[in-house]
């Protein structure tokens, strides 16, 4: 019998690519070829190329704006040609099925899976659907929702409500390497602040200018994002990290609370590690407004505190933030309700099911 074969694709952002981390290792296991396809120089190439056994293949891709911009004449072209090696890639590796997670970059891929008859399935993680993802919604065989109101906006027939997928190793942590990793010690709770892969300058900013406030109560753990480590700062109880990658799971243990951005998957992934958190989306002037949805709904099932950007003053930060620690019982037993181990279980055999016998 011939070695099975999937391709993953999806990237842009780490959102769009956490997923298929976690998944990848537990096909691996089940003895498959594992490909994917992204851009040449987006996150996904730095976090998916360094995987032992797996096949990065860098295609062209299009930004696909909804806003006015000369490069958008350039970015149907891009995608022709994204299109083109995609279906060369597709022809060559022959996998039985492709798994998408979004991003401009899975556009072509999707679209090209479906001119070579393999079956495709879509992650969509938003509570609303992104361009890209509504773009390759006529290609799909299925789309899995992270959110059960985003079954709704999907396709009638192809939409399956899952839950969220989790990267199991973030549960493996260990709280004393990450104390000892940032130089902490035991008597004072631990925030750890994340402002997405590219980082947050409100977010930093925010940090950076209460230091002096937040030490006398809390240790910090800054991720600040890629060029965002500010030298300059050296202070007991606080650790600056562009990015993150092997020690995230001992940075989570020694963590209490949890300020950051509200993309999907992270928010989940705190959920199932059960952190309290202060979310600061992505405002509507810079976003389509999904991550503001998202807070929306963890706020409203008592698993988080939510500060727009535009309300994120010095004092309504330090008041939220001591909300978020007086409340910090209340949090943690709502969040005990919330289950996420069977979720990628079920990917994996919805995958399976769908592949190209």
């Amino acid at each position: 019998m011939s070695q099975k074969r999937i391709l993953f694709t999806g990237g842009g952002t780490a959102g769009h690519v956490i997923v298929n981390l976690a998944l990848i290792p537990e096909f691996q296991k089940k003895g498959y070829e594992i490909d994917y396809i992204g851009s040449y120089e987006g996150i996904e190439k730095k976090l998916i190329e360094p995987l032992h056994g797996v096949t990065y293949h860098g295609v062209s891709t299009g930004k696909l704006r909804r806003y006015m911009s000369k490069e958008n004449f350039k970015d149907p072209f891009k995608v022709l040609k994204g299109l083109t090696q995609a279906l060369r890639i597709i022809r060559k590796r022959k996998p039985q099925v492709i798994f998408s997670k979004g991003g401009f970059v899975s556009v072509p891929v999707v679209m090209a899976a479906r001119l070579k008859s393999v079956p495709t399935i879509i992650h969509e993680s938003d509570y609303t659907p992104g361009l890209a993802n509504k773009l390759s919604f006529p290609f799909a065989k299925k789309i899995l929702a992270t959110f059960p109101e985003t079954m709704k906006h999907l396709p009638e027939g192809k939409g399956e409500y899952i839950g969220a997928v989790v990267r199991e190793e973030l549960f493996e942590g260990d709280r004393s390497k990450g104390l000892a990793l940032c130089s902490f010690h035991k008597q004072k709770p631990v925030i750890m602040v994340m402002g997405g892969s590219t980082g947050s300058k409100r977010i930093n900013d925010a940090i950076r200018d209460n230091l002096d406030t937040l030490l006398k109560n809390v240790q910090i753990i800054h991720i600040c994002g890629q060029g965002h480590k500010d030298t300059s700062i050296k202070r007991q109880g606080y650790a600056q990290f562009e990015y993150v990658q092997d020690e995230l799971k001992d940075l989570f243990a020694a963590t209490d609370y949890i300020v950051s951005r509200a993309g999907s998957n992270a928010i989940f992934e705190f959920l199932a590690l059960k952190k309290p958190m202060l979310l600061v989306p992505l405002s509507r002037k810079a976003s389509r407004g999904d991550q503001i949805l998202n807070a929306d709904s963890f706020v409203k099932q008592g698993y988080a505190i939510k500060v727009e950007e535009e309300e994120l003053t010095d004092d309504r930060f330090i008041t939220e933030l001591d909300n978020l620690m007086n409340q910090k019982t209340q949090f943690l037993k709502n969040m005990e309700t919330y289950q996420s181990e069977r979720t990628k279980e079920k990917v994996i055999e919805i995958i399976q099911d769908h592949e190209r016998k």
